[in-house]
């Protein structure tokens, strides 16, 4: 039986705060919506300085050696262990359509990948410093983090013709803690539009049951358990164009999606999930860090 909840025909946006000290209006807003807009909140030539650091590691990458997909649609990525293992590393996924018929990239490698992750934050000084700063740490305690800790890092390419749909999901579904606190920070690296991909959220949607248990290991490998099967009210969903600098800080349960991007235009952005330490983290999560690279928050 599908739960009643107060959807919103609208994403609260504001200019970016001073500091990130986050007006009561901001915070009440991203509590009812459970998503805020921040226009500039990162200088572009902050964005345009980590674009160019992952350029300098792709360029590292070479896709012979290992190619791995990382697909929402065909789920490819379940009995991977390039993706499984990856918490406490950097590594490339490749779009679901990176390769012709006969097995070769379309396109420069540059513009075939999805996404690069998981540990940028923590092992790239040039990520380290875009992901740590005294506003972030601001913001965070404002909408409510206790001890905040950033499990993850996400470089999203969605390269031009190729990136990948996005379907509707939870975050924490991936990133779940008891009881669950995962916050997604996403930066707009690019200009976000409808055009090349933007995000769509469902203002309000944050209040629904949480819908899967994601990536959850089994014997050695991943599974989904479904907790709710009622359909998204995707007829809801808002678009977030969002200019580059855009900070999107969204609840763990927002139901968020985007389509694939047929564009000439990439839309490359910057995502961190950020967990709180006093939750606790099941062992059974599919992202897991080694005992070298213990986790850090914003300081």
């Amino acid at each position: 039986m599908a739960i009643s909840v107060d959807i919103l025909d609208e994403i609260p946006t504001f200019a970016a705060p001073a500091g990130g000290c986050l007006t009561e209006e901001m915070v009440a807003g991203f509590h009812k919506a459970g998503v805020l807009v921040l226009r500039d909140f990162m200088p572009v030539a902050a964005c345009r300085r980590l674009r160019q650091r992952a350029t300098e590691l792709v360029a590292d990458f070479d896709p012979a050696e290992v190619r791995s997909v990382f697909s929402t649609t065909r789920q490819t990525q379940l009995d991977d262990s390039y993706f499984i293992d990856s918490g406490d590393k950097i590594r490339f996924f490749l779009e679901d359509d990176a390769f012709n018929e006969a097995g070769e990239l379309r396109q420069a490698k540059e513009h075939c990948l999805n996404k690069m992750g998981h540990a940028m934050h923590d092992l790239d000084p040039v990520f380290d410093a875009f992901s740590r700063t005294p506003e972030l740490a601001e913001l965070a305690r404002r909408v409510g983090f206790v001890d905040p800790v950033i499990l993850q890092s996400m470089y999203i390419f969605k390269p031009p013709q190729i990136g990948g749909e996005v379907v509707c999901h939870q975050d924490s579904t991936y990133i779940y803690t008891e009881p669950e606190s995962c916050i997604g920070f996403w930066f707009a690296l690019e200009d976000a539009t409808l055009e090349n991909g933007c995000m769509h959220f469902i203002p309000g949607g944050h209040k629904l049951p949480l819908k899967k248990r994601n990536y959850r290991k089994a014997d050695g490998k991943l599974v989904t358990d479904t907790l709710d099967d009622t359909p998204w009210p995707e007829d809801r969903k808002v678009a977030a164009e969002a200019p580059a600098g855009t900070l999107v800080i969204f609840d763990g349960r927002m139901p968020h999606l985007s389509a694939a991007n047929r564009s000439a235009k990439s839309r490359h952005a910057y995502t961190l999930h950020v967990i709180d330490r006093q939750c606790d983290y099941p062992a059974e999560n599919w992202l897991q860090r080694g005992d070298t690279l213990p986790l850090r928050g914003f300081e």
